[in-house]
């Protein structure tokens, strides 16, 4: 990826979380971890809140390791972190879950790959599609939609193999 999104999320004083996109920036190649800490820091002297970053969450990318130590040393050069930094870099929890699912799902490889292609074969011809219509109808199915995973996502691949296997039937019939 070439661009990179800085989030700010914070406790107000009424005690309500509240989000903000604080930039959304080119890195262009290679994105290394000084560039990656430069951009975060010049948005946060743009947004005059360096001295308020108590914690950085990113993934687990190498270059976003060297970026955390390149943040953890200016901030700790101008003494604003909280419990001398040992809380700054705190890990990216969506990231380190899609991981572990991701690891899981490789066991399963051969049956998601089965799935992955007969929803792509149903979805690629509107022939098809709507002979498989036909057949939820015949089954006395819910109609619902075929869902299509990103392969890098493993809610989406969940998403996928939950409603493929309502659709177990159809598959056979379709098929034969």
């Amino acid at each position: 990826m070439e661009y990179m999104v800085i989030t700010g999320h914070w406790i107000d004083h009424n005690w309500q979380l509240q989000k903000r996109v604080l930039n959304f920036v080119h890195i262009p190649p290679p994105r290394r971890g000084l560039e990656i800490a430069d951009t975060i820091w010049r948005c946060l002297e743009d947004w005059d809140i360096q001295s308020k970053i108590h914690t950085i969450s990113v993934d687990n990318a190498s270059a976003n390791d060297s970026a955390i130590y390149h943040l953890k040393t200016y901030a700790q050069s101008k003494k604003k972190l909280l419990c001398q930094g040992k809380l700054f870099h705190v890990r990216c929890c969506a990231h380190i879950l899609n991981l572990i699912a991701q690891d899981g799902i490789s066991e399963i490889k051969y049956i998601v790959e089965v799935i992955r292609d007969s929803v792509e074969y149903v979805r690629r011809s509107d022939a098809r599609l709507l002979l498989f219509s036909e057949i939820v109808k015949q089954l006395n199915l819910p109609e619902r939609k075929l869902v299509d995973d990103c392969r890098t996502r493993w809610n989406s691949t969940y998403e996928m193999l939950s409603t493929a296997i309502k659709f177990k039937g159809c598959f056979s019939k379709i098929c034969s």
